[in-house]
């Protein structure tokens, strides 16, 4: 053999060393030298499977991105569903019933009563008291009234704290959606057949629907065992209240006119902030207060009770009733004087949403700017409110009685 000749072969057995011996005794065998032959026939094989390969990938990519646009939607949608599901009649959409078939099964949702007992039993104080507001779409909006409420808290004197007792009961689903967001204590309140997402007027009847779902609400509040602080969402909290309260009272109620007493029966009393102890007197008023709706057609909560206060059943059941003083409890109608002692404001005798947005920003700064002077300047009490501007009591005149219709049929009745 000739020198070129054995030095190829050398090569060769150098690139290919032949395969080392296997013992029977193992199941696995060394696969076979990757000669040329072999290398072609495994390219031709993985050429011939490589669709199958590409079909079996499009599939499982197409399942897997079903899958997840799935629980995405599902998780998207949950705190939407959570409302809509206290409410069947909202889910009548051939596609809900399609998608989601099981919110129509009865079985499965949570009794409305035994959510709010819930909600109210995460909030309430060592005495079983709740601070209670509601909330719909209008004043729900961000940068608008719900957002300078809670800000108020924010910058109070001590009133923080308070806010892990507040509950915001919304009244509508974008009002309860924007409450998960902002807070921790939110409980939906679905009407039947009523929409209360848009604002409400004052003296409409959207407006009036809306004050008598409250007052039935909080009627419920009561026979659950809850003492409650209403508030409307428009008044701002700067101290603690509750060492203002008179302490063997059942119903205390803030006023558009204090006139000295608080025992005076013909103070001029303002729903928007009560103080109510849950007992059998005060459940038993709040469904006489409730029922007369009917007797005073036209008429919201507060000028009904303002009827109704001098009812011989009031003393019948022995309810106590008491008057908070401006000063203390004041509002755009009468403005607590000093602001060493106020408690709360209230943007009252206010018609409008951007008239009471701009007020209520005024009362804030004008809040802040006394909370940092020096104690000294405080207690001269030389700092006063910049508010009203925007809102005027003239602006409601013409609203602040039925219309004369709702007079006709009054008369008609009586």
């Amino acid at each position: 053999m000739s020198f070129p000749h054995q030095l190829a072969l050398r090569f060769h057995r150098r690139r290919f060393p032949p395969p080392p011996a296997v013992s029977t005794c193992c199941s696995f065998a060394t696969p076979p030298p990757r000669d040329s032959s072999f290398l072609s026939s495994s390219s031709s094989s993985s050429v011939a499977m490589s669709p199958e390969i590409s079909m079996l990938i499009r599939r499982a990519a197409f399942i897997f991105t079903a899958v997840t646009l799935s629980a995405l939607l599902l998780y998207t949608a949950n705190d939407s569903l959570r409302f809509l599901r206290l409410s069947p009649g909202s889910l009548s959409s051939p596609s809900f019933s399609r998608f989601f078939p099981y919110l129509y099964d009865n079985s499965s949702s949570t009794n409305p009563r035994q959510q709010l007992e819930e909600v109210l039993k995460n909030a309430s104080m060592k005495s079983n008291t709740v601070i209670l507001t509601t909330l719909n779409d209008a004043w729900a909006s961000p940068n608008s009234v719900i957002d300078l409420f809670l800000r108020s808290f924010m910058l109070g004197d001590d009133t923080r704290r308070l806010l892990d007792h507040l509950v915001i009961v919304a009244l509508d689903e974008k009002a309860y959606n924007r409450c998960q967001l902002v807070h921790k204590h939110c409980y939906a309140l679905v009407t039947e057949d009523v929409d209360f997402h848009q604002e409400a007027y004052f003296m409409t009847p959207h407006y009036l629907k809306m004050m008598w779902r409250r007052i039935d609400f909080l009627r419920s509040v009561l026979e659950l065992g809850y003492s409650f602080v209403f508030t409307d969402a428009d008044i701002m909290w700067f101290r603690d209240p509750f060492p203002r309260f008179f302490s063997d009272a059942d119903f205390q109620i803030a006023c558009d006119n204090f006139l000295g007493r608080p025992d005076d029966m013909n103070n001029r009393p303002n729903g928007g902030f009560n103080y109510v102890k849950s007992n059998n007197r005060s459940i038993a008023f709040y469904k006489f207060w409730y029922s007369s709706r009917e007797t005073y057609p036209g008429y919201h909560d507060q000028d009904v009770l303002n009827k109704i206060k001098f009812h011989p059943f009031i003393s019948e059941i022995g309810l106590k009733i008491r008057f908070l003083d401006t000063a203390y409890f004041g509002g755009l109608c009468e403005p607590s004087k000093d602001l060493n002692l106020v408690c709360t404001m209230h943007a009252n005798c206010c018609y409008g949403m951007d008239s009471k947005l701009h007020d209520l920003k005024i009362m804030l700064q004008d809040w802040r700017a006394f909370m940092s002077l020096p104690p000294d300047l405080k207690k001269e009490s030389i700092f006063s409110w910049r508010v009203p501007q925007n809102c005027s009591l003239s602006s409601l005149r013409h609203f602040d009685s039925p219309s004369p219709e709702m007079k006709a049929q009054q008369e008609e009745k009586h």
